[in-house]
């Protein structure tokens, strides 16, 4: 299928707009192109409560952005994307309020050190610490007790599903449900969806190839905290719903990992979305797939906080 209209008008608007590919810029001008495209989206709904955080971290603190409903149900992470390289919680301030009101949990804009500054394990070490520090304030942000979600997109993907992961391993924090949305599950740049001319967009392979340079060294990319796919055993992980897009390199790698997800007896939803790009979940003001697949997310979510809060009531 053909990207849809409204995608193809944004790229023609952004093409007008000129400049270099990401791939050939710096990622200080990269994480300003970022932050000037996040001015295009709208403010988004109201919510209850919008404030900072200062989370420890062993590093020192991570800027972390809470947005939150009337009587939360239960908190979400949302690590955000951008190839551990670029983004930030205030660029994705909208999602967040979209997310609140939608799910009715109290959302948490996890932030994380970003390479090349930071090179891995920095974004994964901040990722869980950051999950550390809501379990213990859990009773702060929603009622204690209430369902816990990791969430991201893209390289926000990446790192909440292994720090999913490593709750497992340690025994808790305990999480309801993982929302991955076109994660990066694994540095294979030459399957189908990387190698499909119709998928060199926004995003392709060379930006791609760009970001794994800058985040971590070729000898430590099939490490299961770096690439969550090749993982020895995924079994006994949180319920997994896994967004995709039709036109995105990454496409080929968050189905293959839903489909080990579910082979390893984890409940996992996969829903890819048609005419879309990398991207568009972030969008939901400017493509309309976007509140598409945030209310499919929500409806996933529904059931596995539901069930989660009266196992723990």
């Amino acid at each position: 299928m053909a990207l849809d209209a409204a995608t193809t008008a944004l790229l023609a608007k952004l093409a007008e707009a000129g400049g270099a590919p990401m791939h050939e810029t710096t990622p200080a001008e990269a994480r300003a192109r970022m932050a000037g495209m996040a001015t295009l989206y709208p403010t988004g709904p109201e919510v209850a409560r919008a404030e900072d955080l200062e989370v420890p971290t062993r590093a020192g603190s991570a800027a972390c952005r809470l947005v939150a409903p009337e009587s939360p149900r239960g908190v979400l992470l949302y690590l955000h994307g951008g190839g551990w390289v670029v983004g930030s919680p205030a660029e994705h301030e909208t999602l967040a309020r979209e997310l609140a009101v939608r799910t009715g949990c109290a959302v948490v804009l996890g932030a994380y050190r970003l390479a090349p500054e930071h090179r891995w394990p920095a974004a994964v070490e901040d990722a869980w610490d950051v999950l550390s520090w809501i379990s213990t304030h859990h009773g702060e942000l929603a009622p204690a007790g209430s369902p816990l979600v990791v969430a991201g997109d893209s390289a926000g993907g990446n790192l909440a599903t292994i720090i999913a992961r490593r709750a497992r391993d340690e025994g808790g924090p305990a999480i309801a449900a993982q929302v991955l949305v076109y994660p990066v599950t694994e540095a294979d740049f030459d399957n189908g969806s990387y190698t499909d001319p119709a998928n060199q967009l926004a995003l392709n392979r060379q930006t791609l190839e760009w970001f794994w340079d800058h985040y971590v060294d070729a000898e430590h990319r099939d490490h299961p905290d770096v690439s969550p796919a090749r993982a020895d055993d995924l079994s006994g992980l949180p319920p997994a719903i896994v967004v995709t897009a039709e036109h995105d390199v990454l496409r080929d790698e968050g189905e293959k990992y839903a489909e080990q997800l579910r082979a390893a007896g984890v409940r996992t939803t996969l829903r890819r979305f048609d005419g879309q790009m990398h991207g568009f979940f972030t969008m939901s003001g400017l493509l309309p797939a976007g509140a598409e697949a945030l209310a499919h997310v929500a409806a996933e979510l529904e059931p596995l906080l539901t069930t989660t809060h009266e196992e723990q009531s």
